[in-house]
């Protein structure tokens, strides 16, 4: 059997359940009066002391907790590692609880226990210095050095961790680099500068409103709220100011007049973000970074510790709604739990903050469309990227297992794909254009792009530093799930999902209104009668390791004949050994077509298959059922959803 990673594991107050992300029925105890964020670090803190199995802890290690983030219905309780005072990379996790302080799931990086490492260098630290700058083309300086444990390339392992300015065969870098301290193999970089090739232009937003701070007699373009938001010169690092509080003359080739929009679209995301999701400021502590307009390329980045904005080929600088709001946030991603997001998904979470920041501030000018960089011609070719159909750009709209492997930017289609079908729906009644689903069928309503963006927020701060488009469809479930009750959210988005091909996941929780985890073993459930030949049972039924059958039911009416020889059965069966599985179609009179055998060779996840079945002796109008079996033990699932076409 492969070999398999925990993603995220459900907890009591000091017991890890068997299932990854599952709603908790049983709450942990909290003093109902205690602050909301105070009762979370307390029960997190009860909870870690007891270091339950899901943890992954070994002898020597200590948990640091951060702040707690809150949000309208859930606190979110982040936790790094340390092991023998050393940090860990790849140890962190998150505590999830209610605003009573109640347990309710966490989500853990670490798949398994360090054990015992020695912590004593063979590699001194001068000398890893020397090989993490081979990893650069030119090297300006190095912020520092320090010692390591690093568990997401595999094994354990002690290392050098260095960050290095410079510049790589891309252009500008800020890169980590961490060195085996006893091989002195570079063991694993990660990039802080995070960019978007031009997508805006400052000077489309028109006549705008700025909050500037006044000192003495001098206006300055430095935000009264948030200090450390402000708009710079990129040559000098200096903040522009006057005497008169007026800005910008309109040409988009002045440097002035680009800062008047890129601060102008920061304070509308700073806003954005305080309406709509209760978080204060960019940084993790409410903070914020300069925005500096005058990079000297077709390009603008963020880079952990600045925004920087370049210019299209005409010179003009490219500090639009969408390209700042685009910018910051990867820095509010690399300010969530877990850092940037990884394998694959960066881009499509800047893409997000853009669209919402652009939604947001409702400019004529410049209005909501879910294009990237559709106000620049930067190199001829018009916008870069289009979240709602990501081909038009060359990108995939559909998510595969090379995704992960694309360039970080060609990736982002099927996240920023499955973010309009969650938003906006395939068809649109507001002007949006229409969007198709690359798998599955029937029409998706969209939440509307301001409920969307919560649901991904809220899904970011489950984040750990492993993410990934799997896990993404699993936090972005969990936090609709808590989003709404009557799982209208949860439904949608799950279907946006399956829309654009993120196959389903072991650790998805389940909805309904009366919620069931895919460890219960509810034995049957039956869909609502469509009118047609058609129809489609979502409702999720868990099927017991090495146990008896269990079945899901469609009620097909009014298809006044017999089913066709060439019926579709379109089956999507979480399952972590999939050969475990026998699965039957059973006819309305008992009949029974069988789909798929059991196998003790087939190894891999899940049943995605659509099966053709030969019922033309069978009368279409009746109550199909879809059977499945686990013949053999160890490995669990559920059926996610079917649709029968008959």
């Amino acid at each position: 059997m492969k070999p398999r990673t925990p993603v995220v594991v459900a907890v009591t107050a000091a017991t890890a359940a068997a299932s990854a992300m599952v709603w908790i029925s049983a709450p942990a105890t909290a003093q109902p009066m205690t602050p909301p964020a105070e009762a979370a670090a307390e029960s997190a803190s009860a909870l870690v002391a007891a270091e339950p199995a899901s943890l992954q802890a070994s002898d020597g290690e200590a948990y640091v907790q951060r702040p707690v983030i809150s949000t309208e219905k859930l606190q979110y309780v982040p936790y790094d590692r340390t092991y023998k005072g050393l940090p860990v990379i790849g140890g962190d996790f998150v505590v999830v609880t209610d605003h009573a302080g109640n347990t309710k799931f966490t989500s853990v990086a670490q798949s398994s226990p360090i054990g015992e490492l020695a912590v004593t260098p063979k590699l001194t630290g001068p000398a890893s210095v020397e090989i993490a700058k081979g990893e650069l083309k030119t090297v300006k300086n190095v912020e520092g050095t320090k010692l390591v444990v690093v568990t997401t390339t595999g094994d354990p392992t002690l290392a050098w961790e260095s960050t290095i300015n410079g510049t790589s065969a891309e252009g500008i870098s800020r890169l980590t680099v961490d060195v085996d301290a006893a091989t002195g193999e570079v063991i694993r970089t990660y990039e802080h500068v995070t960019d978007v090739a031009g997508t805006g232009t400052g000077w489309i937003t028109g006549s705008v409103t700025l909050d500037t701070t006044l000192s003495g007699s001098t206006y300055s373009m430095k935000d009264p709220s948030i200090t450390s938001l402000s708009c710079q010169d990129a040559s000098t690092n200096t903040t522009f100011s006057g005497s008169d509080n007026v800005w910008g003359n309109g040409t988009g080739t002045n440097k002035e007049t680009g800062c008047v929009d890129a601060f102008y679209a920061a304070q509308k995301e700073k806003a954005m973000l305080a309406s709509w999701l209760g978080r204060t400021g960019f940084t993790s502590g409410g903070g914020a970074w300069p925005i500096r307009v005058g990079l000297n390329q077709q390009n603008a980045y963020y880079d952990g510790t600045q925004v920087q904005i370049g210019k299209n080929t005409a010179g003009q600088w490219i500090s639009s709604l969408d390209v700042v709001g685009h910018e910051i946030g990867h820095g509010i991603d690399d300010n969530t739990p877990g850092g940037i997001s990884k394998s694959g998904t960066q881009e499509f979470v800047g893409d997000v903050f853009g669209a919402a920041t652009e939604a947001f501030a409702n400019n004529a000018n410049d209005p909501r469309d879910y294009q990237v960089g559709e106000e620049v011609n930067l190199v001829g070719s018009g916008p870069i990227r289009y979240m709602y159909n990501p081909s038009l750009a060359g990108d995939d709209n559909c998510y595969s297992s090379s995704t992960p492997s694309q360039e970080v930017h060609a990736a982002a289609g099927p996240g920023n794909h499955w973010f309009y079908l969650l938003a906006e729906g395939t068809n649109p009644t507001n002007g949006q254009p229409a969007s198709t689903r690359c798998s599955g069928s029937g029409a998706i309503t969209g939440v509307g792009i301001q409920t969307a963006t919560k649901i991904m927020y809220n899904a970011m701060l489950m984040k750990t530093s492993s993410s990934s488009y799997l896990k993404y469809r699993t936090w972005t479930l969990t936090a609709a799930k808590a989003l709404d009750s009557t799982c209208g959210l949860f439904n949608t988005t799950k279907a946006a999902w399956d829309a654009v091909s993120v196959p389903a996941q072991s650790a998805d929780p389940t909805c309904s209104t009366t919620t069931t985890s895919p460890t219960a073993s509810p034995s049957t459930t039956t869909s609502n009668p469509p009118t047609g030949c058609t129809g489609t049972n979502a409702t999720d039924v868990s099927i017991p390791d090495a146990g008896a059958a269990v079945y899901s039911d469609i009620a097909i009416s009014g298809c006044a004949r017999n089913a066709s020889s060439t019926s579709k059965v379109a089956v999507n069966i979480v399952h972590t050994f999939r050969g475990d599985l026998r699965v039957d179609l059973v006819a309305p009179d008992g009949t029974t077509y069988n789909l798929k055998a059991t196998s003790t060779s087939d190894s891999a996840d899940n049943v995605n298959t659509t099966y053709t079945a030969n019922l033309s002796a069978e009368a279409a109008n009746g109550t199909w059922r879809l059977k499945a079996q686990d013949s053999y033990s160890r490995d669990t699932g559920y059926i996610n959803t079917w649709t029968l076409t008959v």
